[in-house]
């Protein structure tokens, strides 16, 4: 069975994979597996770029995103008349000729990565190009996305032989089974600079620990008197500083969204 794996530690958002797969199929027509793609509206795959922090710590995340091709796939059940399927590769494929006019398998898809074409009325989404994975003359014989990372964050090939080990999913409440593993998803972060209100200089070498009671992070103030600690779970965090006897202590909360919280005074 076959499957992406995306680092996305490694994107820098250069969007190349994004812009390869509207190169492949729009215009094209790769039937039986796709009608050509529109030029506006549809991302098969799109990098999902998300601003995170408030200033001035921010920090900006790209992931990677196609169609998970799921083991247990709702689109193939909401289909009618076998027109989603999938191939003994793993790959999923709408059939575009039996799925016309079942905008079902649009609304089946918890990802939201399957596009209604309103001109053809069909839908459609990534077929993991599977037309240049079985044209043995193609000088390209994986996705196209694969092949135009410049940085190599996204892989595909078969699972077992894939690295996978402490790789993620999206979303696994949904229960399907994604074929589309990840590295280095976004954690939460809390960062801070710390400065004396009396004399308005920052703080370097101050201590920080971070707890909620079961992890602990542990970080120093550099020469800015900044720190970043990342990794953090969604979650209600104890944040001590402490230096030359003098120690402060903050409730932060990273449930809802990463933390920057700007500049603290050391008092």
């Amino acid at each position: 069975m076959k499957g992406f794996l995306i680092d996305v530690s490694k994107c820098v958002g250069c969007h190349a994979c994004q812009i390869a797969c509207k190169d492949e199929h729009c215009g094209n027509c790769w039937m039986p597996y796709a009608q050509e793609q529109p030029e506006a509206g549809q991302f098969w795959l799109k990098v999902n770029q998300k601003e995170r922090g408030q200033r001035p710590q921010v920090k900006v995340s790209y992931v990677p995103t196609p169609c998970m091709h799921c083991e247990n796939a709702p689109c193939i059940a909401a289909a009618k008349d076998d027109a989603v399927y999938r191939r003994e590769d793993g790959l999923v494929i709408i059939d575009p000729a039996k799925a016309k006019g079942q905008r079902q398998i649009v609304e089946a898809c918890p990802y939201h990565k399957i596009f209604w074409n309103e001109q053809l009325q069909i839908p459609q989404k990534c077929t993991g190009c599977a037309h240049l994975l079985d044209d043995e003359e193609s000088p390209i014989r994986t996705p196209r996305c694969v092949d135009n990372c410049p940085v190599h964050v996204i892989q595909f090939g078969e699972l077992d032989e894939l690295d996978l080990e402490g790789a993620e999913v999206l979303h696994p409440e949904y229960g399907t089974k994604p074929h589309v593993f990840y590295k280095g998803l976004p954690k939460k972060f809390i960062a801070a600079t710390v400065y004396t209100p009396e004399d308005e200089e920052i703080v370097e070498g101050a201590a920080v620990t971070i707890t909620n009671g079961t992890d602990t992070y542990e970080a120093t103030t550099n020469s800015w008197g900044d720190f970043w600690v990342d990794g953090l779970a969604d979650d209600e965090w104890e944040v001590t500083i402490a230096k030359d006897g003098k120690e402060m202590k903050l409730s932060v909360s990273t449930v809802q969204e990463d933390r920057g919280l700007g500049d603290l005074a050391f008092a």
